[in-house]
């Protein structure tokens, strides 16, 4: 029962993320999408080693987290010195 339930509010944070990833009006809204649905991956990972009683979905969970970070800084950084954006840093 819980797992089910669990497994319903991911799906339904996962359909949030791609909304976010496809609609964001800014990129940087894209890129929080992306992030989300690392995260949510992550989830899913950790959620099928614990049912299987596997322990290599959680080399794949520990492989996206780092995939995940460096994506993420990566865009961030591409975000920060493309031409129209202000390179202070501030918010």
């Amino acid at each position: 029962m819980w797992l089910n339930l669990f497994l319903m509010m991911l799906f339904i944070c996962a359909l949030a993320g791609f909304y976010r990833l496809i609609v964001g009006p800014t990129i940087t809204d894209r890129v929080i999408g992306l992030d989300f649905l690392f995260a949510i991956a992550i989830a899913f990972c950790l959620m099928s080693a614990w049912m299987n009683q596997n322990s290599l979905y959680l080399d794949v969970a520990l492989g996206l987290a780092v995939t995940g970070f460096v994506a993420t800084v990566s865009w961030t950084r591409l975000i920060r010195h493309s031409p129209g954006s202000d390179n202070t840093g501030a918010g």
